[in-house]
């Protein structure tokens, strides 16, 4: 008696490409972020004032925004931006719960696990790069 069995799943092959996703949708979550502050756009703009962040900080957050997507998208740089996403979305955590409170808190706390996910599981790149940037960048 023969038993049919599923084809094999290449698991690395599947955690890449979520891993890829993962890092495009955050990504696109950046931009989108950081094109609303370094534009100065007048909800932006109002909401950063309830926290008591002016029209500087507001476009210098949105600049690092930007700088994490684009290296989110790179994938030599992905673990590194990841792990500057996580510094700045608990920051983003902490100043929303002390500011706003509540369910405003939700969005960057999802956000930051997202980003943890992706600097966890990027964390050999990242070491690599810290280790030897010269030959991890240049690819020697």
């Amino acid at each position: 008696m023969t038993t049919a069995t599923a084809p094999a799943v290449d698991r690395s092959r599947a955690r890449r490409l979520t891993l890829g996703a993962l890092q495009v949708l955050l990504a696109a979550v950046y931009v989108f972020s950081g094109i609303g502050k370094v534009s100065l756009a007048a909800t932006v703009v109002a909401g950063f004032a309830m926290l008591g962040i002016g029209p500087v900080g507001t476009v210098a957050l949105g600049v690092v925004e930007l700088a994490a997507a684009i290296g989110l998208l790179i994938p030599r740089l992905a673990g590194v931006a990841a792990t500057g996403c996580v510094v700045l979305m608990a920051g983003a955590v902490i100043i929303t719960a002390v500011t706003v409170g509540g369910p405003m808190v939700l969005l960057p706390a999802v956000v930051l696990v997202l980003v943890a996910v992706v600097a966890w599981m990027r964390r050999h790149e990242t070491m690599a790069l810290v280790r030897h940037p010269r030959r991890t960048l240049l690819g020697r």
